[in-house]
């Protein structure tokens, strides 16, 4: 994130703590959401309106319609996802849950929210949407085996790092025969590489593999199957990156994000942990940003 005052880290700090507070206590979390009265169960998220209208104010850009919209988008989705809950208890997925990932999904590629902010604050906007997916799907969904857990275990590790060593000779391959990838020598220190790495990890490959493992390939698992889920998610995690680094459709991007949504998907349902396909994930970005 660009332009970093103490407004934009005060705005940061308070849009981290949905996510530790599912990170580390998850169940906990979810069961004192339920307890609320229904009606504050689904007026709650509007609050992140608030962050929206802390940071526009101090830069002079607010707009009502902004605000409205950051108000209302969450609350929202918190019905829908509570009519979803209500529908569908067995978690098999329902046109509510696909319609606001199709939403959420696209405010993110397309860009829709970015005007609304400051330039190079755009991030605090897509971290706001993290927040309200949160806590439709982990604090009113309920939903089951998304494994979203900042309590890293050794597990993580090794099934990431394993994911990553099969995926590498793959993309190697696909991606010099593409023309798409080019090596070159860089030799990092060891702060800044380790710096990059954990922004990476937290900022892109937590909030991609929430989305597209957590809730997309973990809805579709219990509608058709491991395999085509594996498949769909990662097509679909494919297709997110047409228009990046490009003007255009770029179809070497889909084609290997595709491929490496295949060995992230495979490091998420090995043990259904967000923190396992994370590390592929950062590894493989981190490793790209500093060689090819």
């Amino acid at each position: 994130m660009q332009n970093v005052t103490p407004v934009a880290l005060a705005a940061l700090t308070l849009e981290f703590v949905p996510a530790v507070i599912f990170g580390f206590a998850g169940e906990w979390a979810g069961r004192t959401i339920a307890r609320w009265p229904a009606a504050l169960r689904i007026v709650a998220p509007a609050a992140v309106a608030v962050i929206y209208g802390f940071v526009t104010l101090s830069q002079h850009t607010f707009h009502w319609a902004w605000f409205a919209g950051y108000a209302g988008l969450p609350v929202v989705i918190a019905w829908l996802l509570a009519q979803a809950k209500a529908a569908d208890p067995e978690q098999r997925g329902n046109w509510r849950d696909a319609g606001i990932l199709l939403v959420l999904g696209l405010a993110v590629d397309l860009r829709w929210f970015d005007s609304a902010w400051p330039a190079g604050w755009q991030a605090l906007g897509k971290i706001l949407l993290v927040d309200v997916g949160l806590y439709g799907f982990a604090g009113v969904r309920r939903l089951t085996g998304a494994g979203f857990d900042f309590r890293l275990k050794w597990s993580d590790w090794t099934t990431g790092l394993r994911e990553l060593a099969l995926f590498a000779p793959v993309v190697l391959v696909l991606g010099l025969a593409l023309g798409f990838i080019h090596p070159h020598t860089n030799l990092p220190t060891l702060s800044p590489a380790a710096l990059q790495w954990a922004e990476i990890f937290f900022f892109v490959a937590v909030p991609e593999e929430l989305f597209f493992r957590a809730w997309v390939q973990n809805l579709l698992e219990r509608s058709i199957g491991r395999r085509m889920a594996l498949l769909v998610a990662s097509a679909l995690f494919g297709l997110s990156h047409f228009n990046k680094r490009s003007s255009h459709f770029n179809w070497q991007y889909v084609l290997l994000a595709t491929v490496a949504g295949v060995f992230y998907g495979r490091a998420w349902r090995e043990r259904q942990r967000v923190p396992a396909s994370s590390i592929t994930h950062t590894c493989v970005d981190w490793i790209w940003s500093w060689w090819f």
